[in-house]
Formats: structure tokens, sequence, C-alpha cells
């Protein structure tokens, strides 16, 4: 969750309660749940929004087909699988050393 490990959470915890005091802290989780609550129902209902307002011609697109790093993954994989024989023969093993550059 968000590149942090159980001993992070952990401690975020038991600062949360030394900061807050164990009395405030449930009320402050449960604020927490309502707002993650509340941005995913309108991340949902922007999205059935965008599909209705498109029509039917894009109902089937995917967002994340938009990202860039996939769609230069796709076009570089499709040309791989397309005509593998124009790739480039690439050095097999180390590259020489030359130790004057060096």
């Amino acid at each position: 969750m968000f590149g942090m490990g159980w001993a992070e959470i952990f401690l975020i915890g038991i600062v949360g309660v030394l900061v807050f005091g164990p009395d405030k802290l449930p009320e402050f989780a449960r604020q927490a749940a309502r707002m993650v609550q509340t941005v995913r129902r309108m991340a949902r209902d922007a999205k059935n929004d965008l599909g209705r307002e498109l029509g039917q011609d894009l109902s089937g697109l995917e967002l994340r087909s938009l990202n860039p790093r996939e769609v230069v993954r796709r076009a570089v994989l499709d040309a791989v699988e397309d005509e593998p024989e124009k790739l480039p023969d690439l050095p097999r093993g180390l590259p020489p050393i030359d130790p004057d550059a060096t």
C-alpha cells in the first residue's frame, strides 16, 4: 500500500495514538474510510458519465490503454512479434574493455 510495509503502518498508528489519543483515533479512521469511499464513488461516477457521453463508439475504451508507457510497450511488442527478422543482431556477451579509455 503506497510503498509502505507493515512496520511503517504500525509506526503511523503508534504516532496517531500518541498525537490524537485513543479516544479520537477511531473517529479519524472512520472519516478517512468515508473519504476513500467518496473518492471511489466519484471516480466510478465520472467513468460512467464519460462512457455515457462518449456513446457506444468508445464504450469499450479502457483508460489504462491510454497510458503512454502502455502505448509504447504495446508498439514495441507488436513490432517484435510481427517482424522479428528485422531486429538488429545484438552482440552477445560482455562488451570489450579498453583500459586506456577508463
